[in-house]
């Protein structure tokens, strides 16, 4: 930062924003980031958890948007082995759905257009043999299997934002933006604490705007635009008692022409979704509604032997896609394409807006937006982080195993299963949770199933965890297994302990 200024801000800290905050200051530009609730509280948690080239997407000729997602899928798989990994999809062949020939053709673009090389390729099962077909109706006697990955999507936003801190950005979570404004040749932002009601005036040479479900109202906030550039899209999933023991997931149709997806889920669990359709109110307010439920259960009962039902459910959840506004008649059709605007005057700050996107592609979005970045402000550095690995990554892709190992090696006083999950959530940064530690109750205060204070303390000090929240549902996912008086011990807590940004101010 110069004379003051920040080179960028940003508004927003879902993948896109703290996507573009770490490619921007690892090329040397200063960046300011606000997010007005916590790291990835809106749509990107909200996902199928995927990083896949969108099979279903070939249908509506989106070539170009499908090859770069599938040319992204080995890349951060290379970047984040902890947090993303393969998956294999075992797609069984409906025959009042698509013909076989024509999923066989998708397939086959599939395995080639996107220069796969280290995932596998499509074979063909049958159904009455594989162990595939077993929670299957009978019915189902052939089904294809492909690859493509697993991501834990708001992990992914939190390692961007702190790596994108680690490199000199600033990263401030609950912290809105009240106003924007143009003023003496730069942006003159004033932003709110949520918690302290504490404001602040930010300066910057360039705003960008990804704020998401929320970009439309920034605009008209920024630069008075009362434009509607984004078609808001309510995705929902059902979370149940696991349905079957395979390590692959399905992939079905719907007797509607959209898909759905089934996933192992978090060891005990199975991943249902999503659903499509639009959405009006506030993106805060987002809840999965009855027919939706409905609407999943009954598509996986058309699958399962063992039919899915509400009393199978044990969580749900709901995301707000921005969906570029292409005039799609429907929701299932809008493209999932990104788009990058600009608003302003030449020679006034410029101000750069996200419309749509996805998880797969936040990265080569990024890289798009620096582009963009740069014809205003000037090169300051070359791409990067295509090569780069995220905080907990820096292990070989296939080395996830041994790295397990190591770690029981090192800290035998923890079981198997709290290992591995450490290890799976945090990569080579779980040293960082148990340091020293000689036993378990070196590890400070347990709050029920393995979740002890060293590890709170290591999202609050280094991820931005300042509730409950944050921690059992974005951070961690334990808020599946936790009790009740275990959450409650852990509100009192974290209600207890400074962040790591009121410890810096105190000082």
């Amino acid at each position: 930062m110069t004379d003051g200024v920040y080179d960028i801000f940003i508004a927003g800290g879902g993948i896109n924003g703290c996507g573009i905050a770490r490619d921007a200051v690892g090329r040397g530009f200063s960046v300011f980031l606000a997010e007005m609730k916590d790291l990835a509280s809106g749509t990107s948690s909200g996902s199928t958890k995927l990083i896949h080239g969108g099979l279903r997407y070939l249908e509506h000729y989106e070539f170009r948007l499908v090859r770069e997602a599938l040319m992204e899928r080995e890349v951060l798989w290379g970047m984040a082995p902890h947090i993303i990994w393969p998956l294999r999809f075992v797609l069984p062949l409906h025959k009042a759905m698509r013909p076989a020939w024509l999923i066989r053709l998708g397939l086959f673009l599939y395995d080639y257009i996107g220069g796969r090389k280290a995932l596998p390729a499509t074979r063909t099962l049958n159904l009455e043999t594989d162990p595939a077909g077993g929670p299957l109706k009978p019915g189902f006697r052939k089904a294809f299997e492909y690859s493509d990955c697993w991501v834990n999507d708001a992990r992914l936003v939190a390692l961007n934002a702190r790596d994108a801190a680690d490199r000199g950005a600033v990263i401030k979570t609950r912290t809105k933006v009240v106003s924007a404004r143009r003023e003496g040749g730069f942006w003159s932002v004033v932003t709110e604490n949520e918690q302290t009601g504490q404001t602040e005036t930010i300066s910057a040479r360039l705003f960008v705007n990804a704020a998401g479900p929320w970009v439309d109202k920034l605009l008209q906030n920024a630069a008075g635009s009362n434009a509607s550039n984004v078609r808001l899209v309510q995705g929902s999933h059902i979370v149940v008692r696991r349905k079957f023991s395979d390590s692959r997931a399905y992939f079905f149709q719907n007797n509607d022409g959209r898909i759905f997806f089934a996933i192992p889920y978090e060891e005990d669990f199975t991943l249902i979704g999503t659903t499509d359709q639009d959405y009006k109110g506030d993106p805060q307010d987002v809840k999965i509604t009855d027919a939706e439920i409905d609407y999943l259960c009954a598509g996986a009962s058309e699958y399962f032997a063992e039919p899915v039902t509400r009393a199978d459910m044990v969580w749900s959840y709901s995301g707000v896609r921005p969906l570029y506004d292409d005039g799609a008649s429907k929701a299932q059709e809008a493209t999932r394409d990104y788009v990058l605007k600009a608003d302003g005057a030449a020679g006034e700050p410029q101000l750069l807006n996200v419309f749509g996107g996805k998880i797969t592609t936040y990265r080569r979005l990024a890289e798009s937006m620096l582009e963009k970045i740069e014809d205003v402000l000037g090169s300051r550095g070359k791409p990067w982080t295509a090569g780069a690995t995220l905080p907990g990554g820096d292990f070989d892709r296939q080395g996830f195993e041994g790295l397990v190992a190591k770690f029981r090696r090192e800290f035998p006083f923890l079981s198997e299963a709290h290992s591995r999950r450490l290890v799976r959530l945090y990569g080579t940064r779980a040293w960082r949770i148990v340091g020293k530690a000689k036993s378990f109750a070196d590890l400070g205060q347990l709050f029920g199933g393995d979740l002890t204070e060293a590890e709170v303390a290591y999202l609050i000090e280094q991820e931005w965890a300042l509730e409950s929240e944050d921690v059992l549902w974005r951070r961690t996912k334990l808020g599946l297994k936790l009790e009740a008086d275990g959450r409650q011990a852990l509100e009192e807590f974290m209600r207890g302990r400074p962040s790591a940004d009121a410890r810096l101010a105190a000082q």
